[in-house]
């Protein structure tokens, strides 16, 4: 026999010799080792923190209302911002006791079955309970059932009194004191009803409207769906299936939903239309037109509610338009107008433009200059009169405007140095001047600012830093703190916290923020093999918030099997310049990759117990189409992925979303699109590596047809694969434990070369 020796590197050798000691030994993972995992999932470590701040909402006179896990359990906490005191918000016992009397249900003290409740007066809550409302004494502790109270279904009112919502295609409204209703609206039918709740990719029976401050009207539109494309989703049953269709466009589609706005006066029911032809079924920051309490986007009233401002944007979001609208009359005027090469975004975390009708001016938010900044402009003439905040970092959102004094309020980021995802709060002059700086420490910065603006909530941390909570004032004087996190217990197992590091991109230009995630028991003599975690976005990146976490995922539990687990945020993220959040439009086939690849390349060089000839990959949703298209791109670097619900090829996906990042689709002569570059199903013949494609059957998000397309077609190319549907499952499947276990068990095969326990139960 005559063997061919190759030169190999040192690092080569110990992989190709790590791999002959897994496939020699084939050693089996232990139960034990899984459930030393699963005890760095969230539902576990977060139990072992106390001091936390969750749910908090501000109340009247300056009051802030939150949960926090405490020694005693979870309890409810009132602080009065001016005062500086606090209190517990009620006897946590007699509640419970309460409401276990009204219910007639088990009530534990310790953990009360509600997350918030709102302060009504001084002795007087309101809580929810199972979709049902109730209302306790705090002097008695006497609780009864409200009859009347909002639904799922209703959008109230500012005063509280009353609420709108969807009957047979037309708006209703419900009196609260006494449950009268009033039709709204009358010629609404099928595809055609007023404030329908469909993007297409997400639905709800919640109407889409905006209420005028003084209640006596609201905005809304026409939903025309008449003439768009349907999707089906068939459910698996023992006999006939329930089969669901409904409105659902496409990139391309000739039809895709328009709005038709509307102004109803709900006093005399009567709807004027808005003297404009129909509008895109667009807004200026997400994939809807309805807010996540299902308020109508891009909506400004006059404080008088005579009139109201709104955007318009055009189907490919380049364009967005200022308008003003007479609430009685129906006029518009258009006031001011920007466009955008790639993609017009009116902010980073929320919609960042306002309305200010005393003074006939408006605050918008452009990137303009490759950053988000925000621009005074005059209503009546649409000239930007100055621009407020300007420098090479980012307006993230604004959060408030004081028309008396002019002073703004606005989160920002990549001003102070150091990490330029770490958020801090700012205030501003109008007109530019005094920019202060509320949140000093170089950290990432939560904050939610109460009702009058004068005070606010600033949850300090980092990812491996734990949250001090404060109150602090808007005029720049002292805070106090209010709760501090103690992770001793935490700690005490063992847990630790993800490494923040720093690498370069693709082109070695920019600087590339992750987290590593290594296993408690890391040994520095061992090469390990390394997980990727990615979502590519471009709405969100991988890592989202920069806030400590007890768990992130399954990315420590995943480290805890074995692996070194990766996550960045790529070229592509938002909330740094536009550029750089632009990266790959019109190229969503690329999704950051390239940059992923470098990035654990760099941290492979610099660390000899990295072994990347072993690199896996998964994702979720846009992360299950990046995860296989590292797969098919990198076929030689990427061995294992596991794909979860991906939307394979965005023609099969929502129309926004694809138009807005990709473009509207371009047919050409020869048959070809623009889109067949993001396409999986067209490269599955680079196949060379271990696939899991997994989707739920009934995902109304992403239809599992996204999936189906990428099997055919590896089926057709001969390729080997593996595949798991999960019956009526819909798009969150992503941490269900039997998905969990899967993928964890695909890595320790295919990836570390060791047998999983067989059939691992994770415990409650």
């Amino acid at each position: 026999m005559i063997l061919k020796i190759k030169t190999l590197s040192s690092k080569a050798i110990l992989a190709c010799l790590a791999n002959l000691v897994f496939s020699a030994n084939a050693e089996s993972l232990s139960i034990e080792k899984y459930q030393q995992a699963q005890q760095q999932l969230g539902k576990h470590t977060k139990k072992l923190i106390v001091g936390t701040i969750e749910q908090p909402n501000w109340a009247e006179h300056n009051q802030l209302i939150y949960r926090s896990r405490t020694e005693q359990g979870e309890q409810f906490f009132v602080v009065n911002a001016a005062t500086k005191a606090k209190k517990l918000a009620f006897d946590h016992q007699k509640l419970a006791a309460a409401l276990a009397n009204v219910t007639e249900q088990e009530v534990n003290h310790k953990k009360l079955p509600f997350n918030a409740f709102e302060l009504i007066d001084k002795n007087l809550i309101s809580l929810e309970i199972d979709d049902k409302s109730y209302q306790c004494q705090l002097e008695t502790y006497l609780c009864q059932l409200n009859k009347n109270t909002v639904k799922s279904n209703e959008l109230i009112a500012p005063d509280g009194k009353r609420a709108v919502f969807i009957r047979q295609h037309n708006l209703w409204l419900r009196n609260l004191n006494d449950n009268s209703e009033k039709q709204l609206t009358t010629d609404g039918i099928k595809d055609f009803g007023y404030g329908t709740n469909n993007a297409g990719w997400v639905r709800d029976e919640k109407p889409v409207v905006k209420w005028s401050p003084d209640s006596k009207k609201l905005t809304t539109f026409k939903h025309d769906g008449r003439n768009v494309g349907e999707m089906g989703i068939v459910s698996t049953e023992v006999g006939h299936p329930n089969i669901d269709v409904w409105k659902y466009p496409l990139p391309g589609d000739k039809d895709i939903f328009k709005i038709h706005r509307v102004v109803i006066d709900v006093e005399q029911a009567k709807v004027t239309p808005l003297a404009m032809v129909a509008d895109d079924h667009r807004s200026t920051i997400t994939d809807h037109v309805a807010g996540r309490d299902g308020s109508l986007l891009d909506i400004d009233w006059a404080s008088d509610s005579s009139h109201f401002a709104f955007v318009s944007s055009t189907r490919d979001h380049k364009t967005a338009t200022l308008k003003i609208a007479d609430a009685t009359s129906g006029k518009v005027r258009t006031v001011f107008i920007e466009t955008a090469n790639s993609f017009f975004e009116s902010g980073v975390s929320a919609i960042s433009w306002k309305y200010l009708d005393q003074s006939n001016e408006f605050i918008w938010f452009s990137q303009r200059s490759n950053w988000g900044h925000l621009y005074l402009v005059d209503a009546a003439s649409g000239k930007i009169k100055n621009q407020i905040t300007r420098g090479d970092w980012t307006v993230l959102a604004l959060l408030d405007v004081n028309q008396d004094t002019g002073k703004l309020i606005f989160s920002g980021a990549g001003k102070e140095g150091g990490d330029p995802y770490f958020h801090y709060l700012y205030s501003i002059n109008k007109d530019g001047s005094k920019l202060t700086l509320l949140t000093p420490e170089q950290k990432h910065h939560r904050v939610s600012l109460s009702k009058n603006a004068q005070y606010f909530l600033d949850r300090v941390s980092t990812p491996n830093q734990a949250e001090t909570s404060f109150i602090r004032s808007i005029s720049g004087k002292a805070g106090f703190m209010i709760e501090k996190m103690d992770i001793t217990k935490l700690t005490a197992t063992g847990w630790q916290a993800p490494t923040p590091f720093i690498v370069k991109d693709r082109n070695n230009e920019h600087d590339i923020y992750g987290l590593m995630y290594k296993p408690t028991d890391f040994d520095a003599s061992k090469s390990y093999p390394v997980v990727n975690y990615l979502y590519p976005g471009p709405q969100v990146g991988s890592i989202r918030g920069r806030h400590f976490r007890s768990a992130r995922g399954d990315n420590q539990a995943i480290a805890e099997l074995g692996f070194i687990v990766i996550e960045i945020d790529a070229l592509g993220t938002p909330g740094r310049s536009k550029s750089f959040h632009d990266f790959y439009y019109q190229n969503m086939g690329d999704s950051g990759i390239p940059d992923q690849v470098a990035a654990i390349k760099q941290l492979a060089n610099k660390h000899n117990w990295i072994d990347s000839t072993r690199v896996g990959i998964w994702g979720h949703s846009g992360g299950g189409f990046a995860s296989t298209r590292a797969l098919l791109t990198y076929p030689d670097f990427y061995s294992v992925a596991v794909s979860q619900a991906g939307n394979h090829d965005n023609r099969n996906y929502a129309d926004e979303w694809g138009e807005k990042y990709h473009g509207v689709l371009v047919k050409n002569a020869d048959g070809s699109t623009n889109y067949d570059s993001q396409a999986n199903q067209l490269i599955v013949e680079n196949l060379k590596g271990k696939l899991l494609i997994a989707h739920g059957t009934t995902d109304t998000n992403v239809p599992p047809y996204n999936t189906l397309v990428v099997v055919e077609a590896l089926i057709k190319a001969n390729k080997d694969f593996d595949m798991l549907m999960l019956p009526n499952h819909g798009h969150g499947f992503a941490r269900k434990p039997y998905m969990t276990r899967k993928r964890w068990d695909y890595f320790v095969q295919h990836l570390m070369g060791a047998t999983p326990p067989k059939e691992f139960t994770f415990s409650e």
